[in-house]
C-alpha cells in the first residue's frame, strides 16, 4: 500500500465527465433510434392512407392492438400514431430538416409541429433547441414567447445596424420578461431584483451563452465609482455585455452613459483575449427614429431593446413581421 497513488479530486471529475459523456452518447443514440422509428411507422402509415387501405378505425384498432400485445410498451395511442404520420409527411421532402429531427426528442418535435407553421420557424426552433439542448418546458416557453417572430422582426428592423456591427445581432430589439414579478409601479431596483431572483429564466431569454457577472457592477473611473445595472459575458461572442435597465422611454442620453460604461470596461475589464465590449439599453418604450439617430454616431456596439411583462399577441406580432419583411423587400427592388 505504500506505493498506492492517491488520486486527487479534479482527476475524479475526469473521470465522472467521461462517463457523463458516454451516457450523453448512449441516450443521443437511443433517441435518434426511436425517432427512426417514428418516421418508419409514420411513413407506412401515410403510403397506407394514400393507398386507401388504411383510415381512422384502422388506425385505432392498430392502437388496441398494441396496447393488448404489448401492454407495457407506451407510446401508441392512435392519436399518437396520426402525429408519426404527420411528422413523417411534414418532412419527408425537406432534405435540410430532416436529419435535424432525430437529434431532438419526440416530445420537442410534437411541439415545434403543433407551432410552427413555415419551414422557416420549424428549422430556427430545431437549431435552437440542438444548440442548447432544451427540454420540453424550456422550448416550451420560446414558442409561446414567440421568439422566432421577434428574433426575425429584430432583425428584420436592424438590418444595416447589425450588418455594420455584426456583433449584435445574437441582441434583439424586444425582450418578454413574463416571469418577472414586479410591482405596479416598479422602479428601476426593483426589475433588477426581479431578473436576480428569475436570472435562470432571464438567460433562457437572453440566450444560454449568457454567463452572469454582477449586478450594480463597479467600474471605477478617476476617483468615481459608477455602476453598471447587470454584466454578463458572452461565450459564444467572448465579450462583457452591459445592459442598463430604464423604467419608461429611451433617450438619447441613456446611449452616452452606457458607451462610457463600455469605454470603462473595455480599457480596466476586458482581458486582451476577449472582444471590445457590447451594450445593451433595456427600456419600456422606444421611438424607433430616435434610436436611429441615436445610434447613428455611435461607435460602440450597443442595441436599444424594449421589455413588456406579458406574452406579446401572436396575431399582432405575426402581421407586424409581415409588414416590416414587405417593406424591406420592397426597399430592395
Amino acid at each position: 500500500m505504500a506505493n498506492e497513488i492517491i488520486l486527487n479530486e479534479s482527476e475524479f471529475e475526469e473521470i465522472i465527465s467521461i462517463i457523463e459523456n458516454a451516457k450523453q452518447r448512449a441516450m443521443k443514440a437511443v433517441n435518434t433510434e426511436l425517432i427512426e422509428m417514428y418516421w418508419q411507422i409514420g411513413k407506412y402509415i401515410s403510403d397506407k392512407t394514400a393507398a386507401d387501405k388504411w383510415g381512422k378505425g384502422t388506425v385505432k384498432q392498430f392502437a388496441e392492438f398494441i396496447a393488448h400485445k404489448y401492454p407495457t410498451i407506451s407510446g401508441f395511442s392512435a392519436q399518437n400514431i396520426w402525429r408519426m404520420k404527420q411528422f413523417y409527411e411534414t418532412y419527408r421532402d425537406d432534405k435540410k430538416l430532416s436529419p435535424l429531427v432525430r437529434e431532438i426528442t419526440w416530445s420537442n418535435n410534437l411541439l415545434i409541429m403543433a407551432g410552427c407553421k413555415t419551414d422557416e420557424a420549424r428549422e430556427f426552433y430545431l437549431k435552437l433547441c440542438i444548440a442548447n439542448n432544451y427540454g420540453k418546458r424550456e422550448l416550451e416557453r420560446q414558442i409561446d414567447s414567440m421568439l422566432f417572430e421577434r428574433t426575425m422582426l429584430s432583425t428584420a428592423k436592424h438590418k444595416e445596424l447589425i450588418a455594420q456591427t455584426p456583433v449584435i445581432g445574437s441582441l434583439r430589439d424586444s425582450y418578454v420578461l413574463e416571469f418577472l414579478s414586479v410591482p405596479e409601479d416598479y422602479k428601476e431596483r426593483d426589475l433588477r431584483k426581479a431578473i436576480i431572483a428569475n436570472l435562470k429564466q432571464f438567460i433562457l431569454e437572453f440566450g444560454k451563452d449568457f454567463t452572469f457577472m454582477g449586478e450594480e457592477y463597479r467600474v471605477q473611473v478617476g476617483n468615481t465609482d459608477f455602476y453598471i445595472d447587470l454584466l454578463f459575458y458572452n461565450r459564444a461572442l467572448s465579450c462583457l455585455v452591459a445592459i442598463e435597465l430604464k423604467v419608461g422611454k429611451f433617450k438619447p442620453e441613456h446611449l452616452g452613459q452606457l458607451n462610457f460604461y463600455l469605454e470603462a470596461l473595455d480599457r480596466d475589464v476586458k482581458k486582451d483575449n476577449e472582444n471590445p465590449s457590447v451594450g445593451l439599453i433595456l427600456c419600456t418604450s422606444k421611438d424607433d427614429t430616435v434610436v436611429e439617430y441615436a445610434l447613428s454616431r455611435s461607435l460602440s456596439p450597443t442595441m436599444v431593446a424594449d421589455y413588456t411583462l406579458n406574452l406579446p399577441d401572436k396575431k399582432l406580432l405575426t402581421e407586424k413581421l409581415r409588414e416590416i419583411t414587405e417593406l424591406i423587400e420592397g426597399d430592395e427592388e
